[in-house]
């Protein structure tokens, strides 16, 4: 099978990105864990103040392996204006989770030093309340240079929070399955319990909570 395209900037360029107009790429991770929250990042990417080495490298973070991306992240992170929304997992329980990620992207570019021009969504949806003119890009964290951007950068946070919560309760794999329903951790379900950072509103931790009564 060919190799997927690079990511360029084409989209950001249409939209207007240059100096003094802010165009961001929004993408969250985490829909599908049984646990632990969803996580948005908006960062806005200007090739020009970026190495190209770095540019090189930017696809969407399910291509990329850990380590690669936490070295891409930490490269973003120092040359990007960017920021991070969340949605916890209360929230994903009342909400649903297509509604708590779309929360997760309105607080990330809420969360951003300065009102963006313009947003580009990674999906097929733009969520309510954003604070600036936005469109949906189907794949685009393997289409827009920015939105790939947001997808290391929320995915390597998100990572590394579940791999934090790991230490504080082991047995469910969450420093290697970052809260999936692995095969470890719903055999560690049925062992162990439900914890406080489960989501109750999916339904194989619905049936943990059900034959544990």
């Amino acid at each position: 099978m060919p190799e997927k395209p690079a990511p360029t900037f084409d989209f950001e360029t249409a939209a207007g990105a240059g100096p003094g107009r802010l165009v961001v790429g929004v993408d969250e991770v985490g829909r599908g864990p049984l646990a632990g929250p969803v996580v948005a990042c908006a960062l806005a990417l200007d090739p020009a103040a970026a190495p190209p080495a770095l540019i090189a490298r930017l696809r969407d973070s399910k291509t990329l392996s850990a380590p690669a991306r936490r070295e891409i992240a930490d490269g973003l992170r120092a040359c990007a204006v960017h920021a991070l929304g969340r949605a916890e997992v209360g929230e994903i329980d009342r909400l649903n989770i297509l509604r708590a990620a779309m929360l997760a992207m309105v607080r990330a570019v809420a969360a951003l030093p300065q009102v963006p021009a313009h947003a580009l969504i990674d999906g097929n949806k733009v969520p309510d309340g954003l604070a600036c003119p936005a469109q949906a890009v189907v794949g685009g964290d393997g289409r827009a240079l920015s939105v790939a951007g947001a997808s290391i950068v929320a995915k390597v946070a998100r990572d590394r929070e579940m791999a934090e919560l790991d230490l504080r309760h082991p047995g469910y794999g969450w420093a290697a399955n970052a809260g999936y329903g692995t095969r470890q951790h719903r055999d560690a379900l049925a062992r162990l319990g439900v914890t406080a950072h489960h989501r109750r509103s999916f339904k194989p931790v619905q049936e943990a909570l059900k034959n544990a009564s």
